[in-house]
């Protein structure tokens, strides 16, 4: 479906991360919208398309003066913003638009400007779910996370190790919000906030922003963004329910295996192709689901893999290079800070950057265990 014919030629966060309690979310959205445009060398005159994942896209483009040709709102979660770059390129790829800004911001922490009803009563999630307390991300993971670790004998400890190696490029990363040291026995013996969960295996809680910006690759040659262009190689998405209880495996993920495995077919690699790997990261147990899902390792290898320093610095998959959402930023949505790192990596950019990588792969999850987007993208088309 792209094969490198899709170029990001944009890429910025907000100015700051973290705590931004003077800025509000559509001021995030802008701020990163700008910078992203700055990157590419372009205005917001040369937009034709913008996607969000709320506010609604039409809000974002009256704030930044954009006439848009193409608009997509697609709200699936923490990983919308890879499906909005699957979209964008099938939109420039088959004319509907020649530029997309794709923006996020959010004031997850401070909460300016933010509105989040509750869950629909009459919807299945308010049926069945809300009423006992499935609310939060740390009531309802909790679950999934246990029968993950007993069908491969896996325990805690390997929560705690995902934590640690994400700490250690964290530490590399002056914007990281957390960047102290710490071990697996501190990890352990922090504060419980819903079992098997300690306050470090689950994501900070983070204001800000960042944004992209799509062409196609033959345009990008003749843009200023084109001399650091990273190209989309392959995508794929896919759901299951927006209930937890419905999962079709609860220690596993299928639409990470049908969104990987089609974002890997698109792009004429597999994992061993990998130079780097960014695994959304709300709570330590996802990047485990990931490694085995999106066939990195073999069904119970993760907790290992990770333990023996595999993902951390000098390892044979750097992953979650920017500290994650456990340690960088988790404003609520996390994929577009995924993408971010993705394309600081790619660049030769980034605070801890890892050698030589060429192919780097997203992957995101949206509304808890609901939605699947993953992304190849490479430094080469």
């Amino acid at each position: 479906m792209h094969g490198g014919h899709i170029a990001i030629v944009g890429a910025a966060e907000t100015d700051e991360i973290g705590v931004l309690p003077n800025r509000s979310m559509i001021h995030l959205h802008a701020e990163a919208g700008l910078n992203a445009l700055a990157d590419a060398g372009l205005s917001p005159a040369d937009v034709d398309g913008v996607a969000t994942a709320g506010p609604l896209a039409l809000e974002v483009s009256h704030h930044l003066g954009i006439a848009p040709r193409w608009l997509d709102g697609t709200l699936v979660g923490g990983c919308s913003f890879l499906l909005h770059v699957r979209h964008a390129a099938a939109a420039i790829a088959s004319g509907a638009a020649e530029t997309v800004l794709i923006t996020h911001g959010e004031s997850g922490r401070s909460r300016v400007g933010v509105s989040r009803p509750a869950p629909n009563p009459a919807s299945v999630v308010g049926q069945f779910e809300a009423p006992y307390g499935a609310l939060a991300p740390y009531a309802t993971f909790t679950v999934p996370a246990l029968r993950f670790l007993h069908e491969r004998g896996m325990s805690r400890t390997d929560l705690a190790e995902v934590v640690v190696a994400q700490r250690e490029w964290a530490i590399r990363n002056p914007r990281a919000f957390r960047r102290k040291p710490t071990t697996v026995e501190q990890v352990l013996d922090g504060e419980l906030i819903a079992y098997p969960f300690t306050r470090e295996m689950c994501c900070v809680v983070t204001d800000g922003g960042g944004a992209l910006v799509l062409t196609s690759a033959e345009r990008a040659r003749d843009l200023p963004g084109g001399a650091h262009a990273v190209y989309l190689l392959g995508s794929g998405e896919a759901s299951e329910a927006p209930l937890m209880s419905q999962m079709d495996e609860v220690g596993s993920f299928g639409a990470f295996r049908r969104s990987s495995a089609e974002a890997f077919r698109t792009a004429g690699v597999g994992p061993r192709d990998v130079d780097h790997l960014m695994g959304y990261d709300a709570f330590a147990h996802l990047p485990l689901y990931m490694l085995e899902d999106l066939g990195f390792v073999g069904h119970g290898e993760s907790g290992a893999f990770i333990a023996e320093g595999n993902t951390r610095p000098g390892g044979r998959l750097p992953m979650n290079t920017n500290g994650g959402g456990l340690s960088y930023t988790h404003t609520g949505m996390y994929g577009m800070f995924a993408i971010q790192e993705s394309v600081r990596q790619l660049r030769g950019e980034a605070a801890a950057q890892v050698p030589g990588v060429r192919i780097g792969f997203v992957q995101g999850v949206g509304m808890m265990f609901g939605a699947s987007g993953s992304l190849v993208l490479s430094n080469s088309g």
